[in-house]
Order: C-alpha cells, then structure tokens, then sequence
C-alpha cells in the first residue's frame, strides 16, 4: 500500500440487546502510516453503515495528518491551499511578504478559487481544466484579478510539485495572463501642477482634508500615498532637506490601521527634497511631538490611505464643485420643506433612491430638465424660481477644475518620474526614487511617454547625405 493509504473495510457486531440483536458494530482497517508502517485503525457506530463511515472519515483524516510533510494526487485543492496558505503566513511573519500581499491573496482564494477548483483533486488539476477557471475569472472580474489567482496557483502548485503530489506543475502551460493598466501612463503638465495647488488650496473642503500639504509632498518626493501617510517628524530634516521613507500606512482585516515596514529592502530609502516641498514642511513644524505623523489625522494618529484617496476624488471629481454643492445643499432643503423622504421622491419619480441622495449631495451632473422633474414633486416650476434657475445655471457650467477630473494618487508619482526623466536621470535613479524593483517597471508605467525626439532628425542628418535620385 502507498503511504496514507488503506485496505479492505471489514464489519463486526460488538454488542447486542437483549434480544440479540445488533446496538455497536466495529469496522476495520489497515493503514499504512506516514513511517510506513501498517497499523489497524478502528471505528464503532450504531450499525455498520455508520460504524465504516466513521472509520472512512478517521482514515481520511489521519492522511491529512502529514508528518513528513508529504501530498498525495488524491488530496483536494482545499487541503493544498490551506497549506499554502499557512506557509504563506509564515513567510509574511518573516518579513519576505508584506501583510497587504496576504490578505489579498486570500480575497482571491476565498472569492474564486475556492469555489472554481477546491473540491478538486490535486492530480485532477490539469492544465486545460486551470485555463478555463482562470479564463471565466479573466472575464467575470478582470485580468488583473485573473493575473492573482494564477500567481496564487502556480505558487500552490509548485509546493505540491515539491512534495511529491505531481510531477510536473500544469500552471507552467496557462497562457500568461496580460493585465493592462486600465489608462496609459499619464503625468500632469506644469500648467496642471499649478492648477491642481491652486484648486485645491481654495476648496475649504481640500483644505480641511489637509490635502495641499499632502499632494505638494507627494510630487516633491514622488512617493506612495501610504508611505506619505507614514513619515514621522523624526523622519524629517529640515535643514538638509531630507526625509526618511521606512515605513507605510495599511489596514488589515481585524487589525485595522497598522503601520508596516516598507515591502522591499529598497523601500527604505533617504530622499532629498525640492526647496518648495521643504518650505512646506517647514511651515507645518510647530509645536509637534518627533513622534507624530508629519501628515495627521484629526486626533493625531495615523490617516488611512482610503480615506485621503476618497478625499483627493472627490475635490477633484468634476461634480465636486462648490456650485454643484451649493445646488445639492437647496434641493434639499426644497425637499424637507415639503416634508418629503427620498424614499417617497424616488417613488413618485420612479427614480433610484440613491440618485435622490446623489444629487443632494453634488455627486451627479445635473441639468434643467433633471431639477425640473424633481422640483415638480414639491409643487414648484423651476421658471418661477429665479434664484434657483440661477443656481442650476451656474452649476452645469463647466469649471476650470474639471480638467483635473482625471488625476488620482498614482498621477503623481508619474509626475515625479516624468520630471526626473525629462531632466535627465537615467531610469535606475528615478526607479529608486520611486521604490521599483524593476526599471521595466518605472519607464513602463511610471514614466510619461515623451515628445518626439528632435535631436534624431538632427543626427540623422548628419549621419547620411542627402541622397541624389537623378
């Protein structure tokens, strides 16, 4: 018998009533164990049917229980992923993998590889069966999520390749999964630098979410939003110019805020600061402890990373206006005047709720007609209302800061790179700058592409004569 195997079931009675007749039977069989030696394992139930699914379900269960750390073909995908995901865990504890890696990961176990392929065994997973699970995931939640679960597989696999369960891994035949990014590279001209600091240092609402400081910082050391969120006043050196990059801020389920070592060794690094992003932080240092956050919470304590980017979205959203706002703020006060719920607006309108809410908060575009068919419900026309007509005009012009609709966190360390290309920096030192492992990596994603070259045409005219064709 193979290791973690067993033979033939066999059933007796072990006890009787009074009248003879069967209360406990035992069944039976031999085991060969993960020493390899043959031991009898024994079950009882009630009848013989339950006594062998008892002993069945004891044998299964002592082939799991794997001293030597051997699999089998016949263990489930279930069995091997908890496995992997144990080894996984210890790895993060060691510090090779960061917290964040893991708990994507088992988002993306528990959400699609589970149900596509656990009840599975490990010699059932062929290469033709995984392609076509992470073909339907490719299709149903994207490449990118795709691109995880085979990354999660052939890493699965490979530790059942290694344990003698398979031979060869069947994740090496996929086809590679491309993920491309959903917007190319894009970084923000000098003129939208300008606009972006000056949109935001005028929206009260930017401001209170301390976003200039933040957004100024970020461009001038072109590092990640929770990385920012991380950096210590002990961090800083005013005088040298000169900030610390060790750490980033991240949530992880049941630990909330945590903040972590950066993901690699070239994560901790010293950056040198433009004078402007000094000046910045120079105005920020009063009366601060060297051991609070440079960029705070309002208690003090560290900012999560979702919040700020929701901030950033929504001062820069094209819908984020302080017209729109202001235009929400009214229709609802129109609304509670009448006494009305959104709920019962919504329903006389056969709209969605939520578009009710949207709308009253300044988080959809709106036109004449929209506020018409809304203020209807309160029995009023908008062409006798001057105040608000003027109101909803004002509010579906478009504003200047609408251009910048586009921007997100990432935006700006592409900014950063693009500067440093276009200045001359060879893509090492600005992968550096920016903490990639790979300059692939940064001149791919990270850096803008640039103008056609003008200095070719120059040196290619140099190079040859004009040609004579006579």
């Amino acid at each position: 018998m193979a290791i973690g195997s067993w033979g033939s079931i066999s059933t007796k009675v072990i006890e009787t009533d009074k009248n003879g007749k069967p209360v406990k039977q035992q069944s039976q069989a031999k085991f060969r164990d993960h020493d390899g030696v043959v031991r009898n394992v024994t079950a009882v139930g009630r009848n013989k049917s339950a006594a062998e699914q008892n002993l069945v379900k004891k044998l299964q269960d002592r082939a799991k229980t794997n001293r030597s750390g051997e699999l089998t073909a016949m263990h489930k995908i279930n069995h091997l992923l908890d496995l992997w995901d144990r080894r996984f865990k210890a790895q993060v504890d060691d510090g090779k993998f960061s917290p964040t890696a893991l708990e994507t990961c088992r988002r993306a176990v528990k959400n699609h590889i589970r149900p596509a392929l656990g009840e599975i065994r490990i010699g059932e997973a062929t290469t033709p069966r995984l392609d076509t699970v992470l073909s339907k995931i490719k299709a149903s939640s994207g490449a990118s999520t795709a691109k995880t679960c085979r990354a999660i597989l052939s890493g699965a696999l490979k530790f059942a390749v290694r344990y003698g369960a398979i031979s060869v891994n069947p994740v090496r035949d996929v086809d590679t999964i491309e993920a491309q990014p959903k917007n190319q590279p894009r970084s923000l001209t000098t003129e939208e630098v300008a606009l972006l600091r000056r949109s935001l240092a005028a929206d009260e609402r930017a401001v209170q979410a301390d976003l200039p400081d933040l957004v100024t910082f970020m461009l001038g050391a072109g590092v990640r939003i929770g990385e920012s969120l991380a950096v210590l006043w002990s961090q800083v050196d005013l005088e040298a110019g000169t900030v610390e990059i060790t750490h980033t801020i991240a949530r992880l389920k049941g630990e909330g805020l945590i903040r972590k070592r950066a993901k690699s060794k070239a994560g901790a690094r010293l950056l040198h600061l433009p004078a402007w992003a000094t000046a910045v932080l120079r105005t920020r240092h009063a009366a601060v402890h060297l051991d609070n956050p440079v960029f705070a919470d309002t208690l003090g304590g560290y900012r999560d990373p979702s919040n700020a980017r929701r901030a950033l979205r929504t001062a820069l959203s094209p819908v984020g206006s302080t017209a729109r706002r202001d235009l929400g703020l009214t229709l609802r006060a129109l609304r509670r005047q009448t006494g009305l719920t959104r709920k019962q607006v919504a329903a006389r309108l056969e709209w969605p709720q939520t578009r009710i809410k949207l709308i009253e908060t300044g988080r959809i575009k709106v036109d004449h007609e929209l506020v018409a068919a809304l203020i209807a419900t309160y029995s009023l026309r908008l062409t006798k209302e001057p105040d608000l007509l003027t109101q909803v005009h004002t509010a579906t012009q478009p504003a200047e800061s609408d251009k910048l609709a586009w921007i997100r966190t990432h935006a700006l360390r592409k900014t950063t790179a693009t500067a440093l290309d276009q200045a001359g920096h060879t893509a090492r030192q600005i992968a550096d700058q920016l903490d990639q492992a790979k300059v692939s990596i940064t001149q791919d994603i990270y850096m803008g592409r640039q103008a056609a070259n003008p200095a070719a045409a120059r040196a290619l005219e140099d190079a040859f004569e004009d040609p004579d064709l006579a």
